[in-house]
Order: structure tokens, then C-alpha cells, then sequence
């Protein structure tokens, strides 16, 4: 028997607005898609978010036993500056300022994208299509919505009709809004004038001459609009309709709402069963935006060239900090609570280390499977990461009991902490347990025993002050100062 069919999990579909019991298409079977970068530029720190969220999602579906397609794409075409229907692609404008083909535009951050995410402990997809690669497809799915009569060609563009889909269907529902509200909210901008409603959206647009990425298409040449790739491909790869599917709640309005008009319009049925948003970023408190000076990139945490941070945060620690909210809640990344998360984490590491090295008596104080059963409580309560966190701290508490010789733990009780803690923690949440070289210890050792030296020459001086900043600081970076009889040692 699988996991899977022991374990009951429950997700909160944005479809519905409600958490509902998960039940795939095809049971033991689930396919997944996500909507990846326009790789424009280096990928931030809030998509990567998104994407650990759902990397952390596809491996507990594989932890449970399921096999999983899961598709998440690359978009190097169609999308357009600002997210609106007229103007430049957001690629080829930066291929015109550097300079450059818009296809070494989309090399250079795919690889910046697959490295970031590499050191972030991701797994690969089991499929990341490109728009580009994937034209046909496209135009395909417009020749059927035409056919159909909810899409209308205009100029050597197509736009599909929100107004006729609406009167059969529910444009909005996925968002909320309602045809008619938007309707009144909308001012006539002269760049719209060629749709015959403002809420129309583009499936093909024409290529201007000076336009760089284009393609012959039946209504002359021009490049996809953006929300279309992700029906061609979705559905390409994981059939009309689908399990789940992923991505910012930025995305909620309008893409993903186009997404589902443009399949219900073409194929007549709802595309995806569950719906999954993960929620915004922040830093500092505040949005982040580079016009404001308030954003940080990946690679400057880790390497700790940035003028936010007081020193460089590993990949690792960096997603278990991510880990510590639920992928549904705000999440605000700070000096202060990466330092307060790096604790936990060490503190995590260092329970796992012991782990091996417990001794093992004839009875076991703490119930290790009514807790194994919390640990997958918490992860089918909507992946809820924080009480998954909470649970392998209640575990580390008992470990460094047993190690005090204030507990004791059986054999056979030890193997399934050793082996429970360890599932949930490297294979769903992804960690690593990434150990220093021993010439890195030993350069750490020496530079904590000068420290410890100087600061005794100071308590001897009498000058306390210093004596506590040395310990504090020290204590700030992680690493325990114990003064004894024989002297002061200390922990990381």
C-alpha cells in the first residue's frame, strides 16, 4: 500500500475559495503545472518562492508514493511590458537596450534561473517547454477558439471576446471579479480601439516592422500572446483537464482567469480540478521594488554584497527561513529574522547529527509514532510547512533530552525518528545538511579560541564591557560561549 492511500490531504483551491479533500484525476497519478520566469532578467527573490513552494509541494506527492508530471514552463516570448495587450515584449525590449538577440537574452537568465534554483536544493521538472517552442500549438488552439466564435481577427491581430464567452460562461470566477464591474471601471484608451471591448484580450498579435520576435501565422506575422502558452502547453502535456495548477497570486487576474476562458472556449471543459496561489514577499516590511532601493537578489544573500544584510545566509537556511510561513501568508524577509531562522536551523542540523549517537535504552518516554503521524498531519492540512517545522522541533527537543540521559529511546524507536526526521526534512522540505571542510573548521576553531582568548584577557582587565560584546556577538552569529572549571568552550 502507498502512502497515499493512507494519508488523507486536504489543499485550498482559489477555484472555490475552500480547503477541499485532494482526489486526482487518475489515481496514484498527478499532473502539475506551474507557470515559470520570463527570462528577462535574474530571477527574484519572490518568484523563487513561488517555485520552492511548488517544489516543495511535487516532493511531498513523490514522498507519498505518486507518480507526477509536473510541468513548469520557461516564457521567452509574449509577454508583453506591464502585462498589458499593446507595447513591447518584455525580451525583446531588453535585447534592444543590451544590444543583443532576444534569444541570448533568454539563455543568459534561463541559465541564471536553473543556477539560483540548483543551489536553492530544487528538483528538476519533469518538463520545462518554452513558449517559443511551442508556436504551432498556439495557433493551433486560436484557429478552434475562431472557429467557435469567441475570438475575432482585427489588423492582422486576434482578440478573443470576453463579452460573447461571459454570456454562456463565468469570466471571473476564478478571481472574483465580475464582467460587469470591470466593464464600468475601464477607461477608453486609444490603444484599445481595435478590440470591441476593452476586456478583450490578445491570442495573436501582428508584428510592427520594428518588432525583433515574430512568426507567419494564418493572419500574417506576429508573436502569441502570453496567457495562450500556458493552455498549449498545459494541456499538451498534461490532457484538457488537469489536477493542479500553480503560480503567483499575482497571476490570479488576468492570466490565469485568460487561461481558462481560452481552454473552456476551445475544448468546453474547465482545465485544472485545484487551483494553488502562493502569496507575496516582502522586505523589510515594504513591497520590493528595485526603483526604490528596497529588493535583494538570491545571490546577494548568499554571497552577502548587499547593503540589507549584515552577512551572507546560506541557500539551505534561506529556504528553511522560507519554510517557517505557510505558502499561502505574506512573508517578510528581514536582517533580523533570517539571523533568528539561522538558530533554528543549526539547532535542527545538529539534532539530526546526533541522532546516530543516542544510546538506546529499554523503553522510549516519547510516543515517536504519534508524532510521526503529526509530521504528516501538518503537511496534509494544505502542505502547512510551519507546524510541519514546529513538529521536528518537538522531536529535537526529545533528542537532546535522550542525549542528557533525562530520556530514553528504543532501538526500534530510534530507526523511525532517524528515518522520519530525516524524510521530512531532505526529501520534503528539501534541505541540506551541508557540513563545513575540516580546514574550514579549523579555521573557524582558531579564530573562536583567539576570541575567547582576547576576551578573557579583558574579563582579567576588568573590562566587562568588552568581555560581553565579544560574547554576544559571537551569540549573534550562532555560536555558544560555555565558560566551566577548566575554561570556555564553545558550540555553532
Amino acid at each position: 500500500m502507498q502512502l497515499y492511500e493512507q494519508q488523507k490531504l486536504r489543499v485550498h483551491n482559489s477555484l472555490t475559495g475552500k480547503k477541499e479533500l485532494f482526489v486526482p484525476l487518475n489515481p496514484g497519478y498527478i499532473g502539475m503545472y506551474v507557470c515559470g520566469p520570463t527570462v528577462y532578467s535574474n530571477v527574484h527573490l519572490g518568484n523563487c518562492r513561488t517555485f520552492m513552494s511548488f517544489d516543495m509541494i511535487f516532493r511531498y506527492f513523490k514522498h507519498l508514493g505518486y507518480k507526477v508530471r509536473y510541468v513548469r514552463n520557461i516564457t521567452d516570448a509574449g509577454h508583453l511590458v506591464d502585462d498589458a495587450e499593446d507595447g513591447e515584449d518584455k525580451i525583446a525590449k531588453k535585447a534592444r537596450l543590451e544590444q543583443l538577440e532576444p534569444m541570448e537574452v533568454v539563455q543568459r537568465y534561463t541559465v541564471d534561473f536553473h543556477n539560483i534554483l540548483e543551489k536553492f536544493n530544487f528538483l528538476p521538472p519533469s518538463i520545462e517547454p518554452t513558449a517559443t517552442g511551442h508556436i504551432i500549438e498556439q495557433i493551433e488552439i486560436i484557429k478552434v477558439i475562431i472557429e467557435k466564435g469567441y475570438a475575432y481577427e482585427i489588423n492582422g491581430s486576434v482578440y478573443f471576446d470576453v463579452v460573447k464567452f461571459n454570456k454562456t460562461n463565468d469570466y471571473g470566477k476564478l478571481s472574483g471579479r465580475k464582467l460587469e464591474d470591470m466593464i464600468a471601471n475601464t477607461r477608453e484608451l486609444a490603444a484599445q480601439d481595435e478590440k470591441r471591448s476593452p476586456q478583450d484580450f490578445a491570442l495573436w498579435k501582428k508584428a510592427e516592422p520594428a518588432h525583433i520576435m515574430r512568426w507567419p501565422s494564418p493572419w500574417g506575422d506576429g508573436f502569441p500572446g502570453w496567457h495562450l502558452e500556458c493552455t498549449a502547453m498545459s494541456t499538451k502535456y498534461l490532457g484538457e483537464t488537469f489536477d493542479i495548477h500553480g503560480g503567483g497570486m499575482d497571476l490570479k487576474f488576468p492570466h490565469h482567469e485568460c487561461e481558462i476562458a481560452q481552454a473552456e472556449a476551445s475544448n468546453g471543459k474547465s482545465p485544472v480540478q485545484y487551483w494553488l496561489h502562493t502569496n507575496m514577499l516582502t522586505l523589510n516590511g515594504k513591497k520590493m521594488a528595485k526603483s526604490t532601493g528596497n529588493s535583494i537578489l538570491p545571490g546577494e544573500i548568499f554571497s552577502g554584497d548587499n547593503e540589507i544584510l549584515s552577512k551572507a545566509f546560506s541557500p539551505s537556511m534561506v529556504r528553511f527561513f522560507m519554510m517557517q510561513a505557510h505558502y499561502t501568508s505574506i512573508l517578510d524577509i528581514s536582517n533580523d529574522a533570517l539571523l533568528a531562522s539561522e538558530k533554528g536551523f543549526n539547532k535542527l542540523m545538529e539534532a539530526i547529527n546526533t541522532v546516530d549517537s543516542l544510546a538506546e535504552g529499554k523503553q522510549t518516554q516519547f510516543d515517536v509514532h504519534a508524532w510521526k503521524q503529526s509530521c504528516y498531519d501538518a503537511m496534509n492540512d494544505d502542505f502547512n510547512t510551519p507546524i510541519l517545522i514546529a513538529k521536528l522541533f518537538d522531536a529535537v527537543k526529545h533528542i537532546n533530552l535522550i542525549k542528557e540521559g533525562k530520556e530514553s529511546i528504543t532501538a526500534d524507536d530510534k530507526t523511525v525518528l532517524k528515518e522520519t526526521i530525516q524524510a521530512f526534512v531532505f526529501d520534503v522540505l528539501g534541505l541540506e545538511n551541508k557540513t563545513n571542510s575540516a580546514a574550514d573548521t579549523e579555521k573557524l576553531s582558531g579564530t573562536v579560541e583567539l576570541l575567547i582568548q582576547l576576551r578573557k584577557n579583558a574579563r582579567e582587565n576588568k573590562d566587562f564591557a568588552t568581555s560581553d560584546s565579544i560574547r554576544d556577538q559571537l551569540a549573534a552569529l550562532g555560536i555558544q560561549l560555555k565558560d566551566g572549571k577548566e575554561g570556555t568552550t564553545f558550540s555553532l
